[in-house]
This record gives structure tokens, sequence and C-alpha cells, in this order.
């Protein structure tokens, strides 16, 4: 039965792939094995995808979408026959890569290596999970895919580096290794020992045949009782049981054609001329998750009800936004908004229990530490070291699981290094928070390695992602609380050096993304700025009145916001010839200006003030370049 469940599940997957004409074969045949052994031990409940004490189930590589979605219809998650047959279409609810539309997916994988850290942030999460709400309520497991790929890529060794230090017992890694890559044999880049590597990191490691169903429940039921984080390593065959091309690394991002899938359902006792094949028998023995799952929830409900934490675990799951305590600030004195964000964040922290989060080894210089609330697992403070990828993967699990609010610090120009888990939180909209201090060229003495030019614009481009450069701590005060109730992940772009004091708006607000702070009649000239580059506009208005040339000044702490804004909105911001000041790249800003005044190169090493003058951001400069035109 064992091996008729598996070839159900590969003949699936191989059917869905030819009918898309596009997939990849080779692992979804070589895992099947593997996923059906490990059916039998997960914990979970097709009828309720979103209980909260199942396990996870997580496939780093998202390439192996067919096997995926094969098994989440045949345990009787929202998904039909026509849906796999729709596979890798437009709108279809089985897209190439799994994303979390599609019931029974946990999060969006795609890149390589980001599930294993996704993995560890669903582990940690349910630590903290179990903390809070005890052993009886959250004690489920953390089963993850992976390959050669995965654990090739950065993030594996960031995030799995954590693992043991924070004993994640709950986590169970699969590696499916088939020895294959897409360009050959694997040993042509990768040859390292991955179990000392894994045991060096203080996982738990069993070597097992992949295709051995004894092995495979006997390594299952060892790592389910370790007390170490865990690594099966699995010796599989890519395209297992497809005759010819078993082996292969042809079979790996191509579909393997007609003839061979009815030549290998034949030799495994399939009819060769059907597609999309399930006997009742397999179907049924898939199906029993539903009952299994619906009894196990049943019982957990009944000890969540004995256990007095029903409130508790309520206000974690609907945060009450509306009760922070926020700081009440002097607004007439000049500030960094690395400093004012830290009273903000403290606030938020004291007042919801689900926030927590943590720095790449930069808590102190980027202000980001939550005053005594205590380190992970017992505290709110996650001490993620220099790992900024591994970090944002794992706070995106942290966002995914269900009952945590993370943020994720780091100085704005390594934002580079978290950028491709910071698209999936995007993707996802993933209610995750990113704060990015030391902006611009007013980092000063560090030089342009640590000044950040161009990466605001990257963000800006990122569709489902709010970025918040703020001028003052009445728009950081203002972006929290705005963030919090967005349904986006949102970055915070801070500054170090203090920011002089600017007045209150004078039309529109921070919710509206651009308001005018000075305003003249027929201005013209309307100088659209963001961060430290507000105060030197609202002083070069000052001067330039002083020669009979009126400007309005507007700071713009949230580009896409004002871009949602009508027309008849952007009309009243934007009077007269419209010039944006930031001393970044901030080439997007010519969709509302019609000239800028920003960086053309990087930076320059000294301090932050003669930085800024060596680059022309002085009123002096400003007023030339304004009168030019």
């Amino acid at each position: 039965m064992l091996e008729k469940q598996a070839n159900t599940l590969r003949f699936l997957s191989a059917d869905m792939i030819e009918k898309a004409n596009s997939g990849h074969p080779g692992v979804a045949l070589g895992l099947a094995d593997m996923l059906t052994v490990l059916s039998y031990h997960l914990k979970h409940n097709p009828k309720n995808p979103q209980w909260l004490n199942r396990d996870r189930l997580i496939f780093s590589g998202g390439h192996a979408s067919a096997l995926l979605y094969s098994f989440l219809y045949l345990c009787g998650y929202d998904l039909s026959l026509d849906d796999l047959k729709n596979f890798r279409q437009l709108h279809s609810k089985t897209p190439g890569h799994p994303e979390i539309f599609t019931d029974g997916v946990e999060i969006a994988t795609g890149p390589l290596g980001q599930g294993v850290a996704n993995a560890v942030g669903f582990a940690m999460a349910a630590k903290k999970a179990a903390l809070l709400l005890s052993d009886d309520i959250i004690n489920h497991k953390i089963y993850c895919f992976c390959g050669d790929g995965d654990l090739q890529e950065g993030i594996s060794y960031e995030a799995c580096s954590l693992a043991s230090l924070h004993k994640l017992n709950n986590l169970i890694l699969i590696y499916d290794s088939n020895d294959i890559s897409i360009e050959g044999n694997v040993n042509i880049a990768f040859n390292e020992n991955v179990k000392l590597r894994f045991q060096a990191q203080g996982f738990e490691v069993f070597e097992i045949d992949g295709h051995n169903f004894k092995q495979i429940d006997e390594a299952l039921t060892k790592a389910k009782n370790s007390l170490k984080p865990n690594l099966i390593i699995a010796k599989t065959k890519i395209a297992k049981n497809a005759l010819e091309l078993e082996g292969s690394h042809h079979s790996h991002g191509a579909p393997l054609g007609e003839d061979l899938i009815k030549r290998a359902k034949k030799a495994n006792g399939f009819d060769e001329n059907l597609q999309f094949i399930v006997d009742e028998d397999v179907k049924l023995r898939f199906e029993s998750a539903l009952e299994l799952g619906d009894l196990e929830e049943a019982k957990w409900k009944d000890l969540l009800e004995k256990s007095g934490k029903k409130e508790l675990l309520n206000e974690l799951l609907n945060p009450n936004f509306d009760d922070i305590k926020y700081p009440d600030f002097d607004f007439s004195k000049d500030v960094a908004t690395r400093d004012s964000n830290c009273e903000i964040l403290n606030a938020i922290a004291k007042s919801l229990k689900g926030f927590l989060g943590g720095s790449a080894d930069l808590a102190p210089s980027n202000k980001t530490e939550l005053k005594g609330l205590g380190d992970f697992v017992e505290g709110k403070n996650i001490h993620f070291g220099v790992r900024e990828h591994g970090m944002a993967a794992i706070n995106n699990a942290f966002a995914r699981y269900g009952l945590f609010i993370p943020f994720s610090a780091t100085f704005f120009v390594f934002s580079e290094y978290l950028k491709p888990a910071a698209r999936l939180a995007a993707l996802m909209k993933l209610k995750h928070f990113f704060i990015f201090t030391h902006d611009s060229i007013g980092v000063g003495e560090d030089g342009p390695t640590h000044q950040p030019i161009e990466q605001l614009s990257t963000f800006r481009a990122m569709p489902n992602f709010l970025n918040f450069r703020v001028a003052n701590a009445y728009e950081n005060l203002k972006a929290w609380q705005i963030a919090l109730k967005s349904d986006l992940p949102c970055a915070f772009i801070l500054s170090r050096q203090k920011l002089k004091a600017i007045n209150k708006p004078i039309f529109g607000d921070v919710e509206n993304g651009a308001y005018i702070l000075h305003e003249e009649k027929d201005p013209s000239f309307t100088l659209l700025a963001s961060g430290s580059e507000v105060a030197l506009c609202l002083e070069t208005a000052k001067k330039l009145k002083e020669k009979n040339i009126k400007c309005n000044v507007v700071s713009m702490p949230c580009f896409e916001l004002f871009d949602k804004q009508d027309s008849k909105y952007k009309a009243k911001i934007l009077q007269g010839k419209v010039v944006g000041v930031e001393a970044l790249s901030s080439n997007e800003l010519y969709k509302f200006c019609d000239e800028l005044y920003n960086m053309q190169s990087f930076g320059e090493s000294g301090k932050d003030k003669d930085v800024f003058a060596y680059f022309g951001f002085t009123v002096d400069k400003l007023c030339e370049f304004l009168l030019r035109l």
C-alpha cells in the first residue's frame, strides 16, 4: 500500500507537469516515498488549515510544488482534480511555486534556502508560543523538505546556526540528497560533508535510504523524540521509477514526456492509458487525515478550554492597537529618528504581547533593544547575530505563525542582504516590520560602503510594501500607527544624526503619504523632500522668500501612500515647478517632480555636515540650483 500511495503521488505529479508542459518532475518523483511515510506522522487538519497546533510542512524547494499539491488534494484540502489539471495556469490555485492563497501551503518559498530559514522561524515561534500558552497547547513539529541547492545557499547556514542555540528539537529537516544539480552531478560544485556540518551546528543527524519505508519511519520516529534539532539525510534517486530518466539531471526541470510516463505507469502496475489516476483505497488512506485531524483538534480545544489560556490566545490573535501607550514627544527638539523610534518601539512592545524582534547584531546602534523585556526565548529581544538574510526569513515565519508581530533591524545599507526575504514578505502581505537606520550620506565617517544611496529606490519599486522615511518624531509616531493597522510589510528608514525640528502639517498628513509644511499663494516652486532634507527645504524656502521667490515645502514620508492619493489631492500638494530633494538616488521621484536635487554618485567619508556640504545639500547650494531653473 505504501508503494501504491507513493506511486500515486508520483504519477499525479508527472501528469500535472505533462499537462502543463512545464514543471519539475525529478524532485516530485524522488521525494514521494518520504512524503508517503511522513503522511502517517503528520498532525494536521485539512478541514481547518489554520489550526494553531498543527504540524507545519514546508517545501524549501518550492519547485516540488506538483508533489505538494498532489498530497494536499489526496489528504482532503480544498483542491480538486481540476485544480491539479490547471497546474501552472493563470489564476489557478496551483501556481508553479507554492503561494499562501492555496490551503495547506504554510509559506511562499521559491528562492532556494528561504524555506529552511522559514522552518527555523516556525520552530522558534512554536517554542515562544509554548512558553506563553504551555507545552500542552503548543507541541507540534516543523517538517521541512530541502535539497542540495537549499543547503548551498548561505541563508541556510545563517538560520541553522541559530537552531541549536535555541534548542529547536521541534525542527525536522529532511534533506533530499540525490547528488544531482541542474548542471549535472552535484559534486561539480558541492562536495562538503553535510553530516559533519550539521553535527558541528548541534543537530541530530540520521542517514537513511530515502526509498526504504522502514528506515524512513524509524528516522521520523527518532527525530520526533530527539532533544536536538534534526536533519534526516535521505539518499534518494531523482525521478524515482521514471525508467531511463531515473537518476538523471535531465529530469529536473522538464516534463518526462507522454511515452515515458505511459511506460513507467505500466511498469509500476498502473493503467498507462489513464491520467490523474487515484484508486479509492489510496484516497482513503490519505484522507484519514480528515478524521484524525478533526479528532486531534477537538482534543486540543478541550485542553485549551481547561488551560485558562484562552483569553491570552485571543489577545495574541487579535491585538488591540488602540490601547498602545505611545510616548509624548517635544516636537520642538532636534532628535535623530532612530532615537524617537526607540521610544515608540518600546511602547509597542510593552503593550502588545505578540510584538517581538531583533537586530543583526546592531541593537545598540540602531536603538532597537526592547528594554527590560528579556531575551528570546523567555523575552522579546531576538539576537540574530550578523545574519540579515536569515533574520528576515525567520521573521517571515514568525509573521505567518499567527500569534506574533515581528521586526527585523539593521543598517539601511545592509538591507541588500535581506532583500529576497523582504520581497517574499511583500508577496505574502505579511505584517513584518523592517527598521533601517543610518540612512543616506548622513552616516558620515564610515564612508560610501556604509552610506545607502540607491536602497530606498529599490524598496519603493517593490509592490505591497510601505516605506516611511520620516523627518521627525511626529512622522515617526504617525507612521507606526499607520503601519500597525496596515496589512502590508513596512520599512522605517531612520537617521543616525539628529534632525532639525520642523513644524506640523498645514494641509494633509502622514497617512496621505505627503503633506504641506509651508505654504505660499501661487508658489513658483514646491520642494518635495523626506527625512533629513525636509528641514533643509524649509530653510531654503525661507531664504528664497527674502528674494521674493515663493516656495511650498512638502514632506513626503511615504512615497507609496502618496501615490495612492486622488488627483485632486496631488494637485494641491504639487504646485508650481516641483523639485524633489533627497540625499539619495531617488529617480523614482520623477513620477511627481519636474526636477530632482539628488545624489549622482556614491558618498564620501567625513563628518556628516561636511559630507552634506560637499554634495551640495546646503541652503546656499540648493538656492543656487533653484535660481538656475
